[in-house]
Parts: structure tokens; C-alpha cells; sequence
């Protein structure tokens, strides 16, 4: 079931979207008993970032997959503050203005910190949550915890880091084809999918004006705010589900996997895959399957 692209308007911003809600809704095999699913990208990705499952999940489901604000082909604005809470709102609106029905949030790295965090704030509108590889810190941990922001910590030191033509320096570095190929080998254990379509896909808005601004608000030594990933999971109310790329080299996924367990709630399926930070786009087709198998037993 094709989907199309959408522009929705949030904090009088631009978002972009893909949806097939129309043919959907339309069709003699929808059931709108069925949840919705709404895709959220990582950091610097895009709704691009779903080109394997996108047609898969629309064959049997509603489906919207949107850019946060800041990423892709939407809108990056001066002033924002970038973080969990900005993302978490933006989700939660366009879930209660767009799709208007219970809906299961499915979100990697970052953009499964604004799953859980939606999933959360939504109550019954929240149909479930799947979360792979999920960004975000639990209450035991420091708030510069994210590898990203520890490992440039250490080697430039926490003043290096804040000034501001250093930050630009990582950034121009960060956009060029070759690094962004670069590390994306280095997350993609299975690197068959690691091609000029991914990269050209998270090259392309960095050259947006803004997009430097979004890199030096995320990235600042802190991090995102947001409320810790245990406290999100007392506040949810849905189903979750948990797919693990289990050799991921950002996140000691068999590490960060324990601490999940200790604190997700007791009702949580977990599935592991022999795969990096974004298994989505790395084992499509065993993520796939995984999720309509955990879609049929809601």
C-alpha cells in the first residue's frame, strides 16, 4: 500500500511525514481496530532511515513515519531547544492531531528516547512501544553518558568541546560522505545495506541552514534533557517491546540490555538480533517480522 509524503505544522514549524493513512483508510482490508504505527528516526537520520519497512508494515497496517524537527526535510529553527522534551511533545501532537486513534510508537536510538517518552505522556492513545537500541540514561547513570559525548569529552576535554569553532570543526567533519560511511561501517555489523542511497540520505540535511545549530544544541556536553529512561518506563500504560541490535559498539548492548531489564516492565518482550546500532535498516527483514508477530498479539 503506497504511501505519500505529508506536511504538518508544529510550534508553527514545518514537519515532514510519510503516510498511507488515505489509501489505507480507504481500503476494503483496513481495520481500524488495528493500531496505528508511527516510525521516529534516530539522530541524523530521517523517515528515509524506514525504507525497508515502510512497505512491509503498509501491506497490514496504518502507517506514519515523520522527521523530527531539526532532522531530514524538516524544519531546523533557531531557537528550539533541541532535546528529549521538544521530540516528546512533537510526537504526543502528532499522534493526537494526525492519526487521531491508539497508536504503537517505534523508535531507534534517539527517536526511541522520544517513543518511550511519548509512549508515556499518551496513556491509552499509546497502543505500545518498540524500542531498538534506544537512546537515553537511567537515573544510576551520568548525564554524559552518551558515547558520542564521552568519548569526544576525553579526548578535547569538556572546554574544547563547548567552543564553538570546535563544534564546527566535528561538525563539517561529521557531514562528509566519507566519515558519515565511515562510521555507519562502524555500527553495521552486516554493512550489505551501507550503500550512496543511506548516505546521500543523512548528507543531505546537513547542509540545511540550521543544521549546525541542531548539531551544537544536541551535542553540548550535557546532553539532551529528558527524564530518565526508569522513570519513563513507571509512567507507561502500553505494551513494549524490546529489539536489540546486540552487537551494537555505541551502546554495550548486552550491558545497556541488563540495565533494561531491570527497570522495563514485567510484561516486556525482548528479542535479540545479531546486528548493530540500527537493526532496522541492517536485519529488515527479521525486524519486520519480529514486529508483526509482536503487532498480531496485542
Amino acid at each position: 500500500m503506497p504511501e505519500t509524503s505529508c506536511y504538518w505544522r508544529y510550534l508553527d514549524h514545518t514537519v515532514f511525514g510519510l503516510s498511507n493513512s488515505d489509501t489505507y483508510r480507504s481500503s476494503a482490508n483496513s481495520s481500524l481496530s488495528r493500531p496505528a504505527i508511527l516510525l521516529i528516526h534516530g539522530f541524523g537520520a530521517s523517515t528515509d532511515h524506514w525504507r525497508y519497512n515502510i512497505p512491509v508494515l503498509s501491506n497490514s497496517y496504518e502507517v506514519h513515519a515523520i522527521d523530527l524537527l531539526g532532522f531530514g526535510k524538516s524544519a531546523k529553527p533557531k531557537g528550539l531547544k533541541y532535546g528529549g522534551p521538544l521530540w516528546r511533545d512533537q510526537v504526543v501532537a502528532y499522534v493526537n492531531e494526525k492519526i487521531g486513534r491508539p497508536t504503537v510508537l517505534v523508535g531507534n536510538s534517539l527517536g526511541g528516547y522520544a517513543a518511550l517518552a511519548a509512549g508515556s505522556a499518551l496513556g491509552s492513545e499509546s497502543a505500545g512501544v518498540v524500542l531498538l537500541n534506544a537512546a537515553g540514561r537511567f537515573s544510576e547513570e551520568n548525564q554524559s553518558s552518551n558515547s558520542l559525548i564521552s568519548k569526544l569529552t576525553k579526548f578535547l576535554g569538556t572546554g574544547l568541546l563547548r567552543d564553538p569553532l570546535v563544534q564546527r570543526l566535528i561538525f563539517e567533519n561529521l557531514r562528509r560522505p566519507a566519515t558519515i560511511r565511515r562510521t555507519l561501517n562502524q555500527v553495521y555489523i552486516d554493512k550489505k545495506n551501507v550503500n550512496d542511497e543511506l548516505v546521500e540520505a543523512i548528507r543531505k540535511p546537513s547542509l540545511d541552514p540550521g543544521a549546525f545549530g541542531v548539531f551544537r544544541s544536541v551535542f553540548e556536553p550535557g546532553g539532551p534533557p529528558g527524564k530518565p529512561l526508569d522513570e519513563l518506563f513507571e509512567q507507561l500504560q502500553s505494551p513494549l517491546l524490546l529489539l536489540w541490535g546486540n552487537r551494537d559498539p555505541w551502546m554495550n548492548a548486552p550491558g545497556k540490555r541488563a540495565t533494561f531489564r531491570r527497570y522495563s516492565p514485567e510484561a516486556t518482550t525482548e528479542v535479540v538480533l545479531d546486528a548493530g546500532h540500527c537493526p532496522h535498516d541492517e536485519v529488515p527483514e527479521q525486524v519486520n517480522d519480529a514486529l508483526l508477530k509482536w503487532l498480531k498479539e496485542l
